[in-house]
């Protein structure tokens, strides 16, 4: 039997960069449609509301159009030593994968959180993603809070058939080494990896062929434009090699971070990816 096809979706973080006006989901379903891919990852905050016909709406917009929701891009922080704020963000955790699976989305981007010794986040990409632990505390303290927090949503994701899938992102997932101690630790079924090849700033490649062989779900990040927050000349053919070697069958998620319109910042990205992973 071949090999199948690349699974080529778009996250909807891909036309709307956190500014003040909301690009709305469903132009971006349609978008996904003409374009051809196969399906859409929905970002939380993108989100109107959280109201079950809002909800509903984008279900049935997404189906009509032929598309798979992927993933639900949630944001928390674990890393916290107050017990009532990581309290917090397991509850935002948990209602979000019952949001996931009222929407049929089968996975959620799961973080695992930072100190906010570094306020500015500029500055944080000046570090490369490295700052230094709240006064008293360590780094072992820190994976120790969100590996139990992790362990505190694992029920409901098995309940709901939802996989939580750890982003390499800032804190203690910037490097391969991190996702993999709260992986391996969890050590379940429902805590997975989503590789993200734009989150490793400094020898990219080297990192990516670590998480590879783990992740159920990729971001491939495309700067046209020039980057909202840094720019990486990424090796698409080279990746697609590495993920092939890890045996790798999933989704890879556009996420555009360029400031060219998306409206020819998207296409243009797609295009190339799908000639890198042909």
């Amino acid at each position: 039997m071949g090999k199948s096809p690349l699974k080529l979706g778009v996250s909807t973080y891909s036309y709307w960069h956190f500014t003040d006006t909301k690009y709305p989901i469903e132009n971006v379903l349609k978008h996904a449609c003409d374009l051809g891919l196969q399906g859409v990852e929905v970002l939380h905050q993108q989100m109107e509301n959280e109201d079950t016909a809002y909800c509903n709406r984008i279900k049935r917009l997404a189906f009509s159009y032929g598309l798979d929701l992927i993933s639900l891009s949630i944001h928390q922080n674990f890393v916290s030593p107050d017990p009532d704020i990581r309290q917090h963000h397991i509850d935002h955790t948990n209602r979000c994968i019952e949001l996931a699976y009222r929407m049929g989305i089968p996975c959620i981007r799961l973080n695992s959180g930072r100190w906010g010794t570094v306020q500015s986040f500029d500055d944080l990409m000046a570090l490369s993603g490295e700052e230094p632990a709240l006064p008293g505390y360590t780094e072992d303290d820190a994976f120790n809070w969100c590996i139990d927090s992790v362990r505190k949503c694992l029920s409901k994701a098995g309940e709901r058939g939802v996989t939580l899938a750890l982003e390499n992102h800032w804190g203690l997932t910037r490097k391969p080494e991190g996702v993999l101690r709260i992986t391996n630790e969890v050590n379940s079924p429902w805590l997975s990896v989503l590789m993200d090849t734009g989150n490793f700033l400094d020898s990219p490649y080297g990192e990516l062929e670590k998480l590879a062989p783990h992740a159920v779900y990729v971001h491939a990040k495309t700067y046209y434009g020039g980057g909202e927050w840094y720019t990486l000349d990424l090796d698409y053919r080279r990746i697609a090699g590495i993920l092939e070697m890890a045996g790798f069958q999933g989704y890879v998620s556009l996420e555009f971070e360029g400031k060219e319109d998306p409206t020819t910042g998207v296409p243009k990205s797609v295009e190339m990816l799908r000639k890198a992973f042909k």
